[in-house]
């Protein structure tokens, strides 16, 4: 077993830090607890507001009271798979226009479930710290834009396609929230992700 790797079947307890007048919350959603403060170091050097979750299911219990800005998804995790928490995040009316970005080690077949479900960037472990940030920032921005423009929650607010730093670029634009949850429950026939994974 990886070391830091959790393989709890109960709820962890949610990290929150509240920051006055951060430029925007994230909730990251990992369940190896390394990775979880890693990831919520850097953006909270970058003056973010971070929330962590230790996977898909918690993640959904905490979602609503958090509003988050970003939403940061690994693949393989217990309970509830980033992909599995994508689609219900997707299908759900309160959030189906929250950005999205999925940091895991994905397979192909991930990256275009992911694609079809609208994620809105992909970024590869091992990362670079700089580039987490930057895509991060990036859907933050994007968020506001759409907010001042008063287009969010309009599909044809959802970004052209998914910003890649896999190299695995596609059209995952506007997914409406029907397909979406058609697609959670194509998903959820397939095995759970639930093994350990890098």
């Amino acid at each position: 077993m990886e070391v830091g790797k959790t393989r709890t079947r109960w709820p962890v307890r949610t990290y929150s830090r509240v920051v006055p007048g951060a430029p925007g919350r994230v909730l990251v959603v990992d369940d190896n607890k390394v990775i979880r403060q890693l990831i919520r170091v850097n953006l909270e050097l970058e003056g973010l507001e971070v929330v962590t979750a230790a996977d898909g299911a918690e993640c959904l219990d905490v979602v609503h009271e958090v509003r988050p800005d970003v939403v940061t998804l690994d693949v393989v995790m217990p309970r509830l798979d980033g992909i599995r928490t994508a689609a219900r995040l997707r299908a759900d009316p309160r959030t189906h226009h929250l950005p999205v970005a999925i940091v895991s080690a994905c397979t192909q077949y991930e990256v275009q479930a992911g694609l079809d479900l609208g994620v809105d960037a992909f970024l590869a472990k091992p990362f670079e710290p700089a580039e987490l940030v930057r895509i991060v920032m990036d859907l933050i921005e994007r968020k506001t834009t759409r907010a001042a423009g008063g287009a969010e929650g309009h599909p044809g607010a959802e970004p052209d396609g998914a910003e890649s730093a896999t190299g695995a670029g596609g059209d995952g634009g506007a997914v409406d929230r029907e397909a979406a949850g058609e697609a959670a429950d194509e998903i959820d026939g397939l095995p759970s992700h639930d093994g350990i994974h890098p």
